[in-house]
């Protein structure tokens, strides 16, 4: 009967432990939002690259008609 009641005891006690342990006993920190930066674009060139093809183009198609 003594050991049934020690038993019966060290759950309660166990048992009430974790309930009042359950929500942690550290308290509540609020950390600040993070907030992403976003790069700027790298500069590009001022031309467009379709015009460098063209300009080559037109440079070939020339050489080939001095000929």
């Amino acid at each position: 009967m003594r050991l049934t009641t020690t038993l019966a005891a060290s759950a309660v006690i166990a048992v009430s432990a974790v309930a009042a342990n359950a929500g942690s006993l550290a308290p509540t920190t609020m950390e600040a939002p993070v907030v992403v930066m976003a790069e700027p674009a790298p500069a590009g060139s001022s031309v467009n690259p379709s015009f460098v093809v063209v300009g080559v183009l037109a440079a070939l198609l020339i050489a080939a008609a001095a000929d």
